[in-house]
């Protein structure tokens, strides 16, 4: 007996829901926007990233990068790949990271965004109601189906994340950025567009021991800011 799937079904994974949405609301050849996607599958979590997961499974996706009749925020579901909602499909294209590999990652980029600095639960300074999560990204976001391979991942927070694939937030206009980057001191500004040079930003020995710093629970936290407190006054 064949089994009937739904994406509305709130216990199926989004990566599932998702792949089902496509399939029975866009089809092949259809067009859709990302925002008609995330309010389709509320409540779960990272759903753009998720429709990303598809594509080393089969499932052709173009953005306005790649066909250029798209909108900035249209897509185009060009081919259903494999049917990821049978079970012995549901893996299929799916990078596996080690846990020794993660581990190794988040410890070389001292515990911290590599795309904007913050640490893990470090408030951002524009928007100070959220916090940092991090996660792992690849050095390329735009490769489809990126290996799993330490010198292919970076650490992000999880808005740099979604934002650096164009997937996902409001983007910043170029003349915004430049005006920001104006004001800074011109020292900052050399700082900065040695950063670009490199696409990343180098840690000092500070900002390496501060990522760490936040991963300790938050008492304890409290006690190592009391000794180097104390180390101080010392």
């Amino acid at each position: 007996m064949e089994i009937e799937f739904d994406w509305r079904d709130a216990a199926l994974g989004t990566r599932i829901r998702v792949a089902l949405w496509l399939r029975d609301e866009v089809g092949e050849g259809g067009t859709f926007k990302k925002q008609t996607l995330r309010a389709a599958i509320q409540g779960a979590e990272q759903v753009d990233r998720r429709m990303r997961d598809l594509r080393p499974a089969g499932w052709e996706i173009r953005t306005y990068r790649d066909k250029p009749s798209l909108q900035a925020d249209e897509l185009f579901l060009e081919k259903v790949g494999l049917p990821v909602w049978e079970r012995e499909h549901r893996a299929a294209g799916l990078r596996q990271i080690s846990a020794k590999t993660r581990r190794f990652v988040f410890e070389r980029d001292g515990h911290m965004c590599r795309r904007c600095g913050a640490a893990a639960g470090e408030a951002y300074p524009d928007d100070p109601g959220s916090r940092a999560r991090l996660t792992l990204g690849h050095v390329n976001p735009h490769k489809s189906g990126g290996g799993a391979n330490a010198e292919e991942l970076i650490t992000e927070c999880a808005r740099c994340n979604e934002t650096v694939k164009h997937l996902t937030g409001s983007q910043m206009s170029r003349e915004q950025v430049w005006d920001r980057i104006k004001e800074l001191p011109v020292k900052h500004k050399k700082d900065l567009l040695a950063w670009m040079a490199v696409d990343a930003r180098p840690l000092n020995a500070a900002e390496r021991a501060w990522g760490m710093y936040r991963q300790l629970p938050a008492g304890v936290r409290d006690g190592v800011r009391r000794d180097l407190e104390a180390l101080l006054e010392s």
